[in-house]
C-alpha cells in the first residue's frame, strides 16, 4: 500500500521504533559461513549466458581490504586501500611502496580511506581525489574530500576541498559528464536521511574545487544543505555514469534484501528509512510500504541481498556482447558469507531490466569494486586481508 499524505512523520517514527526494537531484542545469531578458497594463479574460464566465454585472471594480490581503483592515462592503476594506503599498479605489478603525500585517516569499521577518483582533465591539470574518514577527535571522523597534484608517482599538495558537518563511514564520488563532483554519504543516524540539511544520507554535487554548483537543486533552499543533490540514501556503496543518457546511477545496500540500484533525479528522495524493499535484521519488514509518495522507486533491487558495492555500465568493444549491461559487485548473497559474487543486468531502451545473470558465484570472493578499464576490460577488487585485483578478459 502507498502512505497517504500526512503520513510520513508517522511512518518515520515507525521506521525508529522498528530500528530500536531491533537492536533491542537482537538479531538472530550469524551462520558461520561457508568457507573461501584462495585465487587460482592461472586464469579461470567461464561461459555467460550471452554467448561470450571469459577469463578471469588475477592482476594483483596483497592489497589489505581494497577499495576502490582508478585508472591513469598512461595505463597505470591507483587502488585504495581501506586502511589508509594508497597503492600504485604498472605493467600488472603492484609496486611495493605505498604512495605518498595522504593525510590522516581515521579507520574504524568500514570507515577509513574511501575512494579515489582521476580528474576528467587530469592530462592537463594531473589532479587526484580521495575521500576519507577525517579525524575530529576522541574517537570521531567525518567524511573529507581531498585534492592533489599527482608527481613522480605521489600526491602532492593535498588539500581538503570539502569536509561535511557529522557524516561518516563508507562514501564514493565520481564525476559526471557535466564536470561535477558527485560524492555519496553513509546515512549514520536513521533520522539524517529524510533531513535535508544534514549531509548524512545523501548524494552531494560539487564543483571540482569544492564549491557548491549554483544550479543544485536546494541551493536556494534555508532549511537544506545547498551541496545535497538527492536524499533518503541509506548506504550508498557504488556511483556510475550511464553514458548514453549521462545520468548518475546509484547503488546501495538495503537491511536484510532490499539492496537497489537508483537513477538519480536532482533532489529526488529515495525514501530510507520509511520505505524499503528489506526486512530489518531480526525479520520483520523495514517500512509498511514499499513505496511512498514523492518517492523515487529503484531501478533494480534484490531480495535477498547480495550487500551490493561497486558498480559501473559497460560501454566498450573487448567485451562486446555485454556493451551496455550493468554490473554489480555482491559481498554476500542472502545474509550468507563465503558466497560473493558479480551480477551482471541487462536493460530494455527505456532501461527496464530484463535479466541478470551471476558471475563468479564459485569463487565466493567478496567483490567489493567493478570499473571499466581504458582498455575496455572490467577490473574487480575482493574485499579481504589478502585482497585482490582481478580483470576480465575475453577467453580467445
Amino acid at each position: 500500500m502507498r502512505p497517504k499524505p500526512g503520513t510520513i512523520g508517522a511512518l518515520l517514527l515507525a521506521a525508529f521504533a522498528s530500528q530500536a526494537q531491533s537492536q533491542q531484542d537482537g538479531s538472530p545469531a550469524r551462520p558461520p559461513g561457508l568457507e573461501v578458497a584462495p585465487l587460482p594463479d592461472g586464469p579461470i574460464r567461464y561461459s555467460t549466458a550471452e554467448g561470450m566465454d571469459i577469463r578471469v585472471v588475477v592482476v594483483a594480490r596483497g592489497l589489505e581490504h581494497p577499495w576502490s581503483i582508478a585508472f591513469l592515462p598512461n595505463g597505470d592503476k591507483l587502488v585504495v586501500e581501506r586502511v589508509g594506503r594508497l597503492r600504485l599498479i604498472r605493467d600488472d605489478v603492484l609496486l611495493p611502496d605505498p604512495v605518498t603525500g595522504l593525510p590522516e585517516v581515521r579507520v574504524q569499521g568500514f570507515a577509513g580511506l574511501g575512494d579515489v577518483a582521476v580528474h576528467p582533465d587530469f592530462e592537463q591539470n594531473g589532479l587526484v581525489y580521495l575521500t576519507y574518514n577525517k579525524p575530529r577527535g576522541g574517537d570521531r571522523g567525518v567524511l573529507a574530500v581531498a585534492r592533489g597534484a599527482w608527481r613522480n608517482d605521489a600526491l602532492d599538495d593535498l588539500t581538503d576541498i570539502f569536509v561535511t558537518e557529522e557524516a561518516g563511514g563508507i562514501s564514493r564520488m565520481i564525476f559526471g559528464q557535466d564536470g561535477k563532483l558527485y560524492v555519496s554519504t553513509f546515512v549514520g543516524q536513521e533520522s539524517n536521511a529524510q533531513n535535508a540539511n544534514v549531509h548524512g544520507g545523501k548524494v552531494l554535487r560539487l564543483n571540482d574545487d569544492g564549491t557548491v554548483p549554483d544550479d543544485n537543486p536546494f541551493v536556494d533552499r534555508a532549511d537544506h544543505k545547498p551541496e545535497v543533490f538527492t536524499m533518503g540514501h541509506r548506504t550508498p556503496s557504488g556511483l556510475a555514469v550511464h553514458e548514453p543518457t549521462g545520468d548518475i546511477y546509484e547503488v546501495e545496500m538495503g537491511p536484510n534484501g532490499g539492496d537497489e540500484v537508483n537513477r538519480l533525479v536532482p533532489g529526488g528522495n529515495y525514501g530510507w528509512p520509511l520505505v524499503s524493499l528489506g526486512r530489518t535484521y531480526p525479520g520483520p519488514w523495514q517500512s509498511e510500504s514499499f513505496n511512498g509518495e514523492a518517492m523515487e522507486d529503484p531501478v533494480v533491487f534484490w531480495m535477498p541481498s547480495i550487500s551490493t558495492s561497486g558498480l559501473d555500465f559497460y560501454s566498450g568493444d573487448r567485451l562486446s556482447a555485454w556493451r551496455g549491461d550493468l554490473f554489480v559487485g555482491g559481498m554476500r548473497y542472502g545474509e550468507i558469507s563465503g558466497t560473493g559474487q558479480l551480477h551482471r543486468i541487462r536493460f530494455n531502451e527505456n532501461m527496464e531490466e530484463i535479466r541478470r545473470e551471476p558471475l563468479l558465484t564459485d569463487l565466493r570472493h567478496r567483490i567489493r569494486d567493478v570499473r571499466q578499464g581504458p582498455d575496455g576490460l572490467l577490473y574487480l577488487l575482493t574485499d579481504a586481508d589478502d585482497g585482490a585485483v582481478l580483470r576480465i578478459e575475453p577467453a580467445d
